[in-house]
């Protein structure tokens, strides 16, 4: 029998707020445990929540982007459940009247297809606290700080009809909260969670099989393997004449596996009832316009700009609209460059494996769009060869030099360049050999006499003990304007 994949998406998206959605309790993540949950976030006795303004102008900035119909009046409910890390006994959550309703995003398929998911809903909620299982000796520690954090819990459809479909929907939804700057969208500190529901159906029936829900992925890499293992086992199970339960089930990234956690809940399980403390909250329209004025950009719509105001493809649009900043760093790059296809390919290219070998992100990038632009216009005029640009690329990678690159006129063929950055008056001055065996270059000569057309600045006065042999990768000559000679090496 062929069988057919059914899965729907639960995300939660940590709001980028300073406090917390009911408190005015930090959200800073990385205090010592329990010491930013407040008796707001505790439930004590007498305390009354208040609602966080900010937290419903970014649920109004998401249910914009992804085209939503936003809810004018919605209203909080409690989610009556214990958990060890739930100190009040019940979560404050959002239940027949969410803040955002229907809505849809649109995805892109391996082969180039483009996909559109439907959002059920997304609705404000406060988080739980985190149950911490290390190191304790067969107990599990509580930490409160997160109780009370605000989230927008994104609730899709089940229009996702493989694995690599639910990444990419995960994915795109991961890349709209940091455009909108409404999360920061980090996993691993647990800013972005999600969790699977996953069934499958022979193919060809209308009627959704038994569901389960895999809670708190929070890795990409991970969604995709523990999806793939719960069809297998679903698949395996049905067919050996077992029935699939309804239940919660944990994925284990060190076995590769899912295994049950606890049966899962219904919503009348819950026993729904509006929190009397709470008012409905009602938007208008003045708030709607605050609240969206602001929108950037969105990754769509700026992906078919790129194509069609840079001429690029759709695969080098969609890897430099990964991120806002990412695509912010190539327009300066091009810019500088004057020329977006090659900007394009050096920042997918040499840029990219850089930051993914050492596991930065763009924005602590050691080279600045202003330097990789220089350095492709130096390609461009014939200054660089391409191998010596990569040369080039590698040092300014390694903080050796910054600054424009300037040829030095010399009498023999050899190529030697030079690199000047200036700050607090003094300047260094990088000087690179770029031929197999080391060169000897007279300062006096070719550096003094040329400085003032070269680097348009000041003449700058160095005295050197004779010649100076260059090593392969280079010298560094240290000097003020208008003084001698600071360090001579």
């Amino acid at each position: 029998m062929q069988w057919e994949t059914v899965i729907g998406l639960e995300i939660h998206a940590q709001l980028a707020t300073k406090s917390k959605i009911f408190s005015g309790a930090s959200t800073q993540f990385g205090a010592a445990p329990n010491t930013q949950a407040c008796a707001i976030d505790l439930g004590l006795p007498g305390v009354l929540p208040v609602l966080n303004r900010e937290a419903v102008r970014m649920a109004v900035k998401f249910g914009a982007a992804i085209d939503a119909q936003l809810g004018r009046r919605s209203v909080f409910a409690r989610k009556n459940y214990f958990y060890p890390d739930l100190p009040k006994g019940y979560q404050i959550s959002q239940y027949e009247l969410p803040i955002v309703g229907k809505g849809k995003v649109e995805i892109v398929l391996e082969d180039g297809r483009v996909k559109t998911v439907g959002v059920t809903r997304a609705h404000l909620e406060e988080d739980a606290g985190k149950s911490l299982h290390e190191d304790f000796h067969g107990m599990t520690g509580i930490d409160l700080n997160r109780a009370g954090t605000p989230l927008l819990e994104i609730v899709s459809e089940p229009d996702m009809r493989s694995a690599k479909e639910a990444v990419a929907y995960a994915r795109k939804i991961h890349q709209i909260v940091r455009y909108l700057g409404i999360c920061d969208g980090n996993m691993q500190e647990g800013s972005f969670r999600c969790d699977a529901n996953v069934s499958i159906r022979p193919k060809g029936q209308e009627k959704f099989g038994t569901r389960a829900e895999i809670k708190n992925v929070n890795s990409f890499r991970f969604l995709e393997k523990a999806i793939n293992f719960e069809v297998e086992r679903q698949i395996e199970l049905i067919e050996s004449g077992g029935q699939v339960v309804q239940e919660t089930r944990l994925y284990d990234p060190n076995k590769d596996q899912t295994r049950s956690m606890r049966s899962k809940e219904e919503a009348n399980d819950y026993r729904y009832f509006p929190d009397p403390d709470l008012l409905p909250v009602e938007l208008d329209d003045s708030f709607i316009a605050e609240a969206t004025r602001d929108l950037p950009e969105l990754p769509d719509a700026k992906r078919h700009r790129f194509t069609a105001d840079y001429g690029l493809n759709e695969t080098d649009a969609a890897q430099l609209t990964a991120s806002r900043a990412l695509a912010d760093y190539f327009e300066n790059t091009a810019k500088a460059a004057g020329d977006a296809k090659l900007a394009a390919n050096w920042v997918n290219g040499d840029l990219a494996a850089a930051l993914n070998k050492e596991g930065r992100e763009i924005d602590q990038s050691p080279v600045s769009p202003q330097q990789l632009g220089g350095l492709i216009l130096r390609i461009k005029d014939n200054t660089l060869s391409g191998k010596l640009a990569k040369q080039v690329f590698e040092a300014l990678w390694n903080g050796e030099f910054g600054g424009q690159i300037k040829r030095l006129p010399t009498s023999s063929d050899n190529e030697i360049f030079a690199f000047m950055r200036t700050s607090s008056g003094s300047s260094v001055i990088t000087i690179l050999n770029f031929s197999d065996k080391p060169q000897k270059i007279d300062f006096l000569q070719n550096i003094s006499g040329e400085y003032h057309s070269i680097f348009n600045t000041q003449r700058l006065t160095i005295f050197t003990k004779g010649d100076v042999k260059l090593s392969p990768w280079g010298y560094q000559v240290f000097v003020k304007r208008e003084d001698n000679l600071q360090t001579a090496p």
